[in-house]
């Protein structure tokens, strides 16, 4: 039913079968033999250009190569190595812009090995078997806090303790996966993925997840690092910058993030509410996600925004594609100005933009969009500083993630540096494990 003051906005635009079918896996897995093909068209490269681009330093020729030669399990042990969250990896890093995009194939015909579908292959068959691929070192004693469930936090937490630390792990929310479930499009990470990854992780042993504890609030610094040897923060970035534009506050408009995480954790999609005319402001990945899923869900016309160009845009040309693929439309230079409507949005005007060198500003040219929803996908920031030194508006932090304050790690989206990726913060996660461990035996 739609809300009498955004009468736009309803739930159960489309069937239920047209929903599973628009929400089923974005790229189907390969099937043995599929692989083996896919495999086979791999050059093995002593020096490959793949791993290079890779920020967790997968030996991708070496898992490809176990692939060709049929031990998926080995491959999966070759990724998990490196990358313990190589199962989402494999289905929500943007392959295309890293690895894929230096494979030698793809410099020399355009089509790169399938590295991605490969690797979600390898970790797939391994994470079906039982039991968890690594045991643990002997308990050292020693006491680890980690603040955060999602990517960073779990890579940290999962290394930590396969070298023997007992590991605690907060989060604020009633559920483990930070933005791998509650953060990313529905299509990209099906049949409750995240979760089932979080909890063969757990089957490593030593760690406790402690939910509903938020950094700021039932948690500060001086009480982690006073009962625990070290803490790791793997917060992420729960705030959302605002528009700052007249009228933000009507009905209709929204965070993207909230609207993203109410979708993923939805038990029915038709009873979710969406607008028939969706705006977007936001060139990212969450805006992308936001824009798709609202015409999944069934609005009728839905159009992202961004104040840049196309080249500007931090979402992949992949996945601008995606998104006019399926019906998004793109408008570029153009950035909100006012949301008109009584009460509920009705309308939202746009100011197209240039760069004259000295930096974008507004032409004076506007236009105006129908729209009963609009969601804000322009970034977002860190909910509290915890008291640390901030590099702009991040977490600052030095090596393998130490902080301003001895004893206390920062990696993932909330520490400064890095691109804002799962892949990027597995591997800051894993390196500051690393660090902390040499620190607490006393090696460095």
């Amino acid at each position: 039913m739609s809300s009498p003051m955004t009468p736009g906005i309803a739930a159960g635009r489309l069937p239920q079968e047209t929903l599973r079918n628009n929400f089923s896996d974005l790229h189907a897995p390969l099937t043995a033999h599929e692989a083996a093909v896919a495999a086979d068209r791999c050059y093995f490269c002593y020096d490959a250009p793949c791993v290079a681009a890779c920020p967790t330093d997968i030996d991708i020729p070496l898992f490809i190569r176990q692939i060709s030669t049929g031990t998926p399990e080995a491959a999966a042990k070759t990724i998990f190595d490196q990358n313990i969250l190589g199962g989402m990896c494999a289905r929500v890093c943007p392959t295309e812009d890293l690895c894929e995009k230096a494979c030698v194939r793809e410099m020399a015909e355009g089509k790169p090995v399938e590295i991605g579908r490969l690797q979600r292959h390898a970790t797939d068959t391994l994470m079906a078997k039982q039991r968890h691929p690594y045991d643990r070192a002997p308990e050292t004693g020693k006491k680890v806090a980690v603040v955060g469930a999602g990517p960073a936090g779990l890579a940290c937490a999962h290394r930590l303790a396969m070298h023997g630390h007992d590991v605690t792990i907060y989060d604020a929310e009633a559920k483990a996966g930070g933005l791998n479930e509650f953060g990313i499009a529905a299509y990209k990470s099906t049949d409750d993925f995240a979760a089932r990854e979080v909890d063969w992780l757990l089957g490593i042993g030593g760690i406790t997840i402690k939910p509903g504890m938020r950094l700021g609030a039932e948690l500060t610094i001086e009480s982690l690092t006073h009962c625990f040897d070290a803490v790791f923060l793997g917060v992420g970035l729960g705030g959302v910058n605002a528009l700052h534009s007249a009228g933000e506050d009507k009905d209709g408009v929204r965070d993207a993030v909230d609207f993203i995480k109410e979708l993923r954790q939805a038990s029915d999609l038709a009873a979710l509410p969406v607008g028939r005319d969706v705006v977007v402001i936001g060139g990212g990945m969450t805006a992308v996600d936001a824009a798709v899923q609202s015409k999944l869900l069934g609005a009728q016309n839905v159009t992202i925004a961004y104040r840049r160009g196309r080249a500007q845009m931090s979402a992949s040309t992949y996945e601008q594609d995606l998104a006019a693929s399926k019906g998004v439309r793109l408008i570029f230079n153009a950035q909100p100005v006012a949301i008109h409507g009584n009460g509920a949005v009705r309308e939202i005007e746009l100011e197209y933009t240039a760069d004259d060198g000295t930096g974008l500003k507004g032409t004076g040219e506007t236009l105006r969009l129908p729209a009963d929803q609009v969601f804000k996908a322009i970034g977002q920031t860190l909910t509290t500083d915890a008291g640390l030194v901030l590099e702009g508006r991040k977490i600052a932090v030095t090596g393998a993630g130490r902080t301003s304050l001895a004893g206390v790690w920062a990696g993932g989206d909330c520490a400064s540096g890095g691109d804002d990726l799962t892949v990027t913060a597995v591997a800051e996660g894993r390196d500051a494990a690393m660090d902390i461990h040499a620190s607490l035996m006393g090696s460095n």
